[in-house]
């Protein structure tokens, strides 16, 4: 199958009238940290931006109180807090019967690496081990997979997808950064094939891997990308897609695409120079109407 533009536009179904906030599913973003608010705030409107019906932020107490002032539109969930005001493992109580009520879960934007918080994030995914709810994996929670020996670390839930940059990717697959970036194809398929994955390797050509052999090279996108929380909006896009039950490939492709259209509409406004990440949320809407 050729995963071309033909193809990405064909992937948008109609909005049914007679819907509800339920239709369109429920994400559940376990981000954020006392110094890295903005990444929880950009990764839990995202999903929101992109159809889907509900985006429920699960943080510590200290960035639940910031992103109450920020925004109506996204439910909160306090977790218990560290004194380095992180997420304790103690949360995985409060988390642990809550899952069935999300169709896709995000973890690690803003995350920390805080010993605490990666031991809850350890037992978190081993709780989603025999999960069928498809979950993104992204900037902290891929530093602290890259360290943590997870049991049967090849076997993390079937639908998960991992999101890095090439220093991250370079931390899980014991490389250097040059050779990410000098074979980043090859580098984003042995991904998928040791984590048993999705991998969605960002560079300025997003690469999009599985582990069955499907590639897509992403071809939108410019420079304005190049800010912090344009990766947390990416992750969140692809987390609203899964929610709306879209195949995990799938949804990969299209939030990449998006993305990139994004990027590429805001700066004919604001430049490549100027946009910041907030400033993206604002233009997804016409990067989705180009495709229908």
């Amino acid at each position: 199958m050729k995963f071309n533009e033909q193809y990405i536009k064909t992937l948008l179904p109609e909005r049914a009238q007679d819907s509800h906030k339920g239709t369109f599913g429920h994400v559940l973003n376990i981000a954020g940290s006392g110094f890295y608010s903005g990444a929880a705030y950009f990764s839990s409107l995202a999903p929101l931006k992109v159809g889907c019906g509900k985006s429920t932020l699960a943080s510590c107490h200290s960035v639940i109180k910031t992103i109450s002032s920020l925004s109506p539109d996204i439910i909160l969930l306090p977790l218990e807090e560290t004194s380095s005001r992180t997420i304790s493992n103690k949360s995985i109580k409060i988390l642990e019967p809550l899952l069935e009520n999300y169709q896709a879960i995000s973890i690690g934007c803003g995350l920390s690496t805080d010993k605490e918080t990666a031991k809850f994030f350890k037992n978190f995914l081993e709780i989603l081990s025999e999960s069928t709810i498809p979950i993104v994996i992204d900037a902290d929670g891929l530093n602290i997979l890259s360290s943590t020996t997870l049991p049967e670390q090849r076997n993390l839930q079937r639908k998960t997808i991992l999101t890095p940059h090439p220093l991250e990717l370079s931390r899980l697959m014991k490389v250097s950064v040059d050779n990410i970036i000098l074979q980043p194809q090859f580098w984003a398929k042995k991904c998928s094939e040791k984590y048993d994955c999705i991998t969605v390797l960002k560079l300025h050509k997003t690469v999009v891997a599985d582990n069955k052999g499907h590639l897509y090279i992403n071809n939108t996108g410019n420079s304005a990308l190049a800010k912090g929380g344009s990766g947390d909006i990416l992750a969140g896009m692809i987390t609203g897609f899964l929610a709306q039950g879209f195949r995990p490939f799938d949804a990969c492709i299209l939030a990449v695409y998006l993305h990139g259209k994004t990027g590429e509409i805001a700066s004919k406004e604001l430049t490549e120079y100027s946009i910041l990440a907030s400033d993206l949320l604002e233009y997804i809407h016409l990067a989705i109407r180009e495709i229908i």
